[in-house]
């Protein structure tokens, strides 16, 4: 079976990755499953977290808080599930827009291991940090800071198929350009350069 493509929108929090995912769900030419790295972990964790509370309700924490302590511990494996799930997706023939924040070397070794042998566009998503922490103030969901923390880890690749600063482009132009871009049937060479090690300045 022909894996289906990865679209990997890769960005700190706040730059428009969602919104560039929904985008690319709503059109009808190619079909797209959307696995956000905020809502699988989230869900795994919470699903996690209530198993052990509910199965073994007098477990001693040594006076840990719990979800510091597990997070701690279960946050690479979880990233690791993360993209074998994305992996498992493509390789039963569907196409995957992720919205993903590859923020240290262990996130981006399991990314390399688990997706060196699927077809993966590799799109950068950013904007000014100073649009970052104005973005950040109006969601309210996010602690104001947090992309600034994240800018200079996340963006230091070198290559990428794709490069967008949403702060010049809308999000249906952003996911117009992946589409076009797939359409062309030219060849994705940026995750295949990363993978060689030639071009990541980390």
């Amino acid at each position: 079976m022909k894996p289906g493509i990865i679209v990997l929108l890769n960005g700190t929090s706040s730059p428009g990755k969602t919104s560039i995912s929904n985008e690319l769900l709503t059109q009808i030419d190619i079909p797209f499953q959307h696995l956000s790295i905020d809502n699988f972990c989230n869900g795994i964790f919470h699903s996690y977290t209530d198993f052990i509370n509910s199965t073994y309700p007098s477990i001693e924490t040594n006076g840990a808080e719990d979800g510091q302590l597990t997070t701690q511990i279960l946050t690479n494996p979880l990233i690791s599930l993360y993209y074998s799930t994305i992996k498992l997706f493509s390789a039963m023939g569907n196409n995957v827009v992720v919205d993903s924040v590859i923020g240290n070397d262990k996130w981006f070794s399991a990314c390399i291991e688990l997706l060196s042998d699927h077809p993966v566009i590799f799109v950068v998503v950013k904007c000014s940090k100073e649009e970052l922490a104005r973005r950040e103030q109006l969601r309210g969901d996010r602690m104001v800071g947090l992309a600034s923390e994240q800018y200079d880890n996340v963006y230091c690749f070198n290559e990428y198929d794709l490069e967008f600063n949403t702060e010049i482009m809308r999000s249906s132009e952003c996911a117009n350009e992946i589409l076009n871009f797939i359409r062309s049937n030219k060849e994705y060479t940026a995750f295949k350069k990363l993978i060689k090690g030639k071009s990541v300045s980390k």
